[in-house]
């Protein structure tokens, strides 16, 4: 086990605050939303490169089929132009063209111990940031220069306290053991990137994984070594097609694609809520028709399904699906839907929390220390992530590192202290120092 000391970790982040907050702000001005992180996914594979890293990028760690959710091939390439005009690394971008965004560092030290896998996400919203002067990006001018995308989750703040953490490792390597592995993921909102590598095979060697974020309501100075309240979800998107008519002359003649949608809506939201559990239903957006004297003939919904398990969003997803058949046979149409994205619940491996725990209380910056929350809350595709893991014998949690907001997640003003941030790198190093504790050590497949 390592001998460096927490204040030998405390002066070495310190000496990278410039740069955290350097990263963090240019990653906030140049918002990039899912699966079109070019410039950032190239500014990292760059700097990991750089710092001695085996980098891997684009379809070496994202499996093309498992993508959900990609945009079209047209806003690919006006983002991937964009990523080129705004100072993206030209040498990473062919790899990544086309959505595959991905990238993952690894390093190995030469000595025995386990993988120990990170993962940070790239990926801002499609939100319009807030232009206000009481919001400090705008007032301080590293608001997002790019129309409707906002890192208004912390991801950009994640990002950096990836590459904070690589910086860092590189001068511990002489008192770490065994494999770091650090994962840059892709379209973490929507639930979008993370099955993707998986299924590429990023997390079958990894016998330790923790994702982190910061926020979601925990107070400053609190971390949650495991949080275990997000919702299992399924996003679709789907396509009611009907027959056009004109609705003076001959309305019988039509088949009416809106009113399907229409009537779908309102049975989805009647969907009982289930009793085991929380489970959640919602259709976010409902597009359809052509003009006030025409039968609609295409009507299109975005909804997505939540349940407090796998089982539950199962069992929600199934009702929905129904409604939506019925809904398009009562008016004659066709339906058709696609996944656009999907995360299980998975729960986090109890010795893994319980080792963070007993190993962070009390470090500097650390008020309080949470092991398990349970608060359902949004979802998080990183238990995809984790569920692989402990599938394959090894040991997952999700942190949450806490911090001041200036509003909520997903709002327009939404913005974090930024002093949280060497506070998580420094956390998150201290285990690694650890890590070949014997009390971690890689067991038979565990039982979700």
């Amino acid at each position: 086990m390592s001998t460096i000391t927490t204040p030998d970790l405390k002066t070495a982040v310190d000496a990278l605050l410039p740069q955290l907050k350097t990263w963090r702000r240019d990653f906030h001005h140049h918002a990039e939303s899912g699966w079109v992180e070019f410039r950032t996914a190239s500014i990292v594979a760059e700097e990991l490169e750089r710092l001695g890293y085996r980098v891997s990028v684009g379809r070496d760690v994202i499996d093309a089929d498992s993508r959900m959710g990609v945009p079209e091939p047209e806003v690919l390439a006006q983002a991937l132009d964009r990523a080129r005009d705004q100072g993206a690394v030209e040498r990473w971008l062919p790899a990544l063209a086309g959505g595959y965004t991905g990238v993952v560092a690894e390093w190995d030290t030469g000595r025995a111990g386990p993988t120990l896998a990170y993962r940070v996400d790239l990926d801002a919203l499609d939100l319009e940031e807030s232009r206000a002067d009481d919001h400090r990006p705008a007032r301080e001018g590293f608001a997002s220069r790019n129309a409707g995308m906002m890192h208004a989750c912390g991801h950009d703040g994640h990002t950096t306290i990836g590459l904070g953490l690589a910086r860092l490792f590189v001068e511990l390597m002489p008192h770490l053991s065994g494999r770091i592995k650090l994962i840059f993921q892709p379209a973490e909102e929507g639930v979008r990137g993370a099955r993707s590598m998986v299924e590429a095979g990023v997390l079958d060697d990894v016998d330790i994984f923790i994702a982190t974020h910061i926020g979601t309501g925990v107070d400053k100075g609190t971390v949650v070594c495991g949080h275990n309240g997000y919702l299992a979800t399924t996003k679709l998107d789907v396509t009611f097609t009907g027959v056009p008519a004109h609705a003076g002359a001959n309305p019988e003649a039509g088949n009416n694609a809106l009113l399907a949608a229409a009537q779908a809506s309102l049975g989805l939201h009647a969907i009982p809520r289930h009793s085991t559990g929380a489970s959640r239903i919602n259709v976010g957006v409902l597009n359809a028709g052509s003009g006030r004297n025409v039968v609609p003939a295409a009507a299109r919904l975005k909804l997505e399904t939540r349940g407090e398990t796998s089982q539950i969003n199962d069992e929600m997803q199934r009702r929905a699906l129904d409604v939506l058949r019925g809904a398009a046979a009562m008016q004659g149409v066709e339906m058709t839907y696609s996944l656009a994205g999907e995360a299980r619940n998975c729960e986090p491996s109890p010795s893994l929390v319980e080792f963070i725990q007993a190993r962070i209380a009390g470090l500097p910056g650390i008020d309080s220390v949470i092991p398990v929350e349970n608060r359902p809350s949004g979802s998080e595709d990183a238990t995809t992530m984790m569920q692989r893991v402990r599938e394959r014998g090894g040991l997952a949690t999700y942190m949450v590192f806490g911090t001041d907001l200036a509003a909520g997640h997903h709002h327009q003003r939404f913005d974090f202290d930024e002093d949280v941030l060497p506070l998580t790198i420094r956390t998150l190093a201290h285990l690694a120092l650890q890590a070949d504790d014997p009390a971690l050590r890689r067991r038979r497949p565990e039982t979700l």
